[in-house]
C-alpha cells in the first residue's frame, strides 16, 4: 500500500493530505488556532470509520439483493473518566432505510462490525514513528 502523505508547512495548522491521485485537507477549529479549513484529525478518523461501515454495508446488501435504500452511519467520539483510567469511546449508529426484516437488519449489524476499520480499531494496534531527514 503506497503511503498517505500529510504536509504541513509555516506556522498554521492547515494540513494537505495527499493519496495517490487524491488531495484533501485537515486543520483544527478557530477556537484551538486553526483556520478551520476541514476536519480535525479526529473528524477524519471518525469519518473513515462511518465510510468504511456505509460502504461494507451496501457491499453485502448488493450482493445479497437486498432492498437498501439508504444507509446513513452517524459516528460520534467521547472520552469517559472510567472507574480505573479513562478511556475512548466511538458511537456508531447505523440508519437503514428499505424493506428489510429485524433478522436481516441484525446481518447488517454483524457485517458493520466487520468492516475494515473497525477491525482496525477494535484490534490491537502498534504506531512505529521514525523521524527522518
Amino acid at each position: 500500500m503506497e503511503p498517505v502523505i500529510v504536509s504541513l508547512k509555516g506556522r498554521d495548522y492547515t494540513s494537505l493530505i495527499h493519496y495517490q491521485q487524491h488531495s484533501w485537507i485537515s486543520d483544527e477549529p478557530e477556537e484551538l488556532g486553526g483556520k478551520d479549513e476541514g476536519p480535525a484529525p479526529a473528524e477524519l478518523l471518525l469519518s473513515a470509520l462511518g465510510a468504511c461501515t456505509a460502504i461494507t454495508l451496501r457491499m453485502y446488501a448488493n450482493r445479497k439483493a437486498w432492498e437498501v435504500d439508504e444507509i446513513t452511519v452517524k459516528v460520534y467520539f467521547s472520552e469517559t473518566a472510567g472507574k480505573d483510567k479513562p478511556y475512548s469511546e466511538i458511537q456508531r449508529i447505523i440508519e437503514i432505510t428499505g424493506n428489510l426484516d429485524e433478522v436481516n437488519r441484525q446481518r447488517l449489524l454483524q457485517i458493520a462490525n466487520a468492516c475494515p476499520v473497525h477491525k482496525i480499531l477494535t484490534g490491537e494496534i502498534k504506531v512505529v514513528s521514525l523521524i527522518s531527514g
